[in-house]
C-alpha cells in the first residue's frame, strides 16, 4: 500500500513537471486574430497578453471611429479565442478532456 502511494506521488510529480514545461511553452506561443478582411490584426501570447496591434493605414483616414473600434474588438476576441484553443490543445493531454478550474485560463502562468 505504501509503495502504491509512493508510486502515485512520483507519477504526480512527473506530471506536474510536464505540466509546468507545457505552460512555459504555451507562454511563448503567439496567435493572431484579424477582422475587416485583415485590416485589423491583434497578436496575443500564450499568457493572454496583447503583444501587437496592426491597423491598416487606410482605416485611419476614414472618419468612422466606431467601425475601427468594432474591428479592434473583433480582432482581440478572435485572438483570445485562438489562444484558448491553443492552451486547451496543449494541456488537454494533462486534463483528459476535463474542465479543471485554473488550467488554461488567464493567470495560470504566474
Amino acid at each position: 500500500m505504501i509503495t502504491d502511494v509512493a508510486k502515485l506521488l512520483r507519477q504526480f510529480q512527473k506530471l506536474q513537471g510536464e505540466l509546468k514545461k507545457a505552460q512555459k511553452e504555451i507562454a511563448k506561443e503567439e496567435v493572431t486574430g484579424s477582422s475587416g478582411g485583415g485590416m485589423v490584426e491583434v497578436t496575443v501570447n500564450g499568457k493572454f497578453e496583447i503583444v501587437d496591434v496592426r491597423i491598416e493605414k487606410k482605416l485611419l483616414k476614414e472618419e468612422d471611429v466606431e467601425m475601427l473600434e468594432d474591428l479592434i474588438l473583433a480582432a482581440v476576441n478572435k485572438a483570445m479565442a485562438k489562444v484558448q484553443e491553443l492552451v486547451k490543445g496543449k494541456l488537454g493531454q494533462f486534463t483528459g478532456g476535463l474542465n479543471i478550474p485554473g488550467i488554461g485560463m488567464p493567470g495560470m502562468f504566474g
